[in-house]
């Protein structure tokens, strides 16, 4: 009798072993404890951020895709439009450009710039300009809409307009 229990206890460890191993190997990896990741948290979860290199502009019924210049602008901008959507009244200005207030001020990198249609710039800190049309002035490039210039002076239409910035 003490024989077949000496014999049992070995397959039984051995059992055991076996399922906590497998356990182990087969246990999935936790899932991040937020299913709504912000856009500069990666997809592991972990608070590296993850970079943004579009955000979209919304006019007149119509959505527009901007790809982003790579800078402490851009990053910015991007950091408070994860916490929502970002509305600007701009204002016409001699018929190549609307320009109005952010309401807040993002770094600059000012440069001298011909911009061409399509051009989203930061101007003077605080203020978006989206152009239409040409201009040499000191810029800091925010992205540019691949739009041609007739799309975009009839979607801008004449007057004052209201963008949306978003995510």
């Amino acid at each position: 009798m003490n024989k077949k229990l000496v014999i049992s206890v070995p397959i039984l460890i051995t059992i055991i072993i076996s399922v906590i191993i497998t356990t182990i190997i087969m246990r999935k990896p936790e899932e991040p404890s937020s299913p709504n990741s912000s856009p500069e948290t990666n997809q592991t979860g972990n608070n590296e951020k993850k970079s943004v290199d579009k955000i979209y502009i919304s006019v007149n019924n119509k959505k527009f895709e901007v790809a982003l210049a790579d800078n402490s602008a851009t990053k910015a901008l991007v950091e408070k439009l994860s916490t929502g959507d970002i509305t600007v009244e701009t204002e016409d200005y001699d018929n190549f450009e609307k320009v109005g207030s952010l309401g807040f001020s993002l770094p600059t990198s000012d440069e001298r710039i011909t911009t061409k249609p399509g051009d989203l710039m930061l101007y003077n800190g605080s203020n978006i300009t989206l152009f239409y049309g040409e201009n040499t002035w000191n810029y800091t490039k925010l992205g540019h809409i691949n739009a041609s210039q007739s799309e975009l002076k009839s979607i801008l239409g004449n007057g004052d307009v209201i963008l949306v910035l978003s995510l």
